[in-house]
């Protein structure tokens, strides 16, 4: 499920709008012609699902699934009359997979009756044609799309950073009473209704109650990867906190933080940034020797500007630049708003996850309050 560990690749994918192309075949009598090669759903504009959803636009197509934009053909008034529905691909891993972010979509959904938790609202599942369905409010636009209409190199106002900010934490708060860990959060996958006032975290494919999981180096897109994944610690709800960090960054300066090509450039970013890792962090970790000599000395891995090949060079002393001298303040804002951003964001990228900023902590701090 994680092999892929390329940045914006999605379950939900990024609205690449896909062309009906070809004749219009009519599949009733071929049981077997509905999927293309590799198990994705051939829909059609038009097509009613379940005998009630009708396809009237795509969202695109990522890792696990064809979502699609359809019309309630038997919304009642209290009903949305358009839905997302995600079509999980046809094979059985994906099924797996759909099935598991079934039971973690009902979880949140039932312990949020009143839908004011800010995870995007399940309506429904059921099985078409061999796939399964699942059936969602449509929202607007994601996060991504929103910086590049509205913020491409710039980002977004601060007041509105602060609101999307409020609005995660409340997510993140809703994930943990539920103890679920979403494990991609990313602008791709936050969702804003047409006035852009509300956010909704969304795409819970890779998501997992939070336990004993698997070590896996690759779990969360690159960019928003926490430090203790790419060392191979035990992971936690403040490796989600990390991630909507990079993402409250990303908003406010239009810029990606930590852009780094590989685990082993992640972690030099990460250092950059804070300074050196703890050394029981280190110790612990299981992946630590790919990146580190045994007297625990950064081995950073570059590129042979000859041969092209990687080459491996030690790294002694990084020092930790100033969270501060990387957020600067454009005309109009205000300077205690912009102070307490910046002190926000500091107590977030804290390389131990267990001293890292807390969501209680969070939704109380004087940016999120205005205190």
């Amino acid at each position: 499920m994680f092999s892929d560990d390329i940045f914006g690749e999605s379950p939900s994918g990024v609205s690449k709008m896909v062309k009906d192309e070809g004749p219009q075949i009519d599949r009733s009598c071929l049981n077997d012609n509905w999927d293309d090669a590799e198990g994705y759903y051939s829909y059609r504009f038009g097509e009613v699902l379940d005998g009630r959803y009708e396809v009237i636009a795509s969202h695109g197509k990522g890792v696990f699934s064809t979502v699609v934009r359809a019309k309630d053909l038997k919304a009642r008034k209290s009903d949305p009359e358009e839905v997302a529905i995600k079509i999980i691909r046809n094979n059985e891993t994906m099924y797996k997979a759909g099935q598991d972010e079934l039971v973690i979509l009902k979880k949140l959904a039932g312990a949020d009756p009143e839908d004011k938790r800010r995870c995007v609202r399940f309506i429904s599942s059921f099985k078409y044609r061999n796939h399964l369905c699942l059936v969602f409010e449509s929202l607007h636009m994601n996060l991504r799309e929103v910086l590049k209409k509205f913020g491409r190199n710039i980002g977004l106002k601060l007041t509105a950073v602060r609101a999307y900010a409020k609005q995660l934490f409340t997510a993140l708060k809703h994930l943990r009473n539920c103890g679920v860990l979403h494990c991609d959060i990313k602008p791709d996958n936050m969702l804003v209704n047409e006035a852009k006032n509300v956010l909704k975290l969304c795409d819970f494919g890779n998501a997992m109650f939070a336990g004993k999981n698997e070590i896996t180096p690759y779990l969360v897109s690159r960019f928003y990867r926490a430090p203790e994944i790419i060392l191979g610690l035990p992971y936690d709800h403040p490796m989600d906190v990390w991630s909507v960090g990079c993402c409250l960054y990303e908003l406010y300066t239009g810029k990606v933080l930590f852009p780094g090509p590989s685990n082993n450039n992640m972690l030099r970013l990460h250092m950059e940034l804070k300074g050196p890792f703890p050394k029981k962090m280190l110790r612990k970790g299981a992946f630590t020797d790919q990146h580190f000599d045994q007297d625990l000395n950064f081995h950073a891995t570059e590129e042979d500007p000859v041969t092209k090949k990687p080459i491996k060079r030690l790294l002694f002393n990084i020092k930790p630049k100033d969270i501060s001298t990387l957020v600067s303040s454009f005309p109009g804002e205000d300077p205690k708003l912009l102070s307490n951003f910046k002190d926000l964001l500091d107590r977030i990228f804290v390389l131990d996850p267990e001293k890292r900023m807390t969501v209680s902590q969070a939704l109380s701090h004087p940016f999120i309050t205005g205190k």
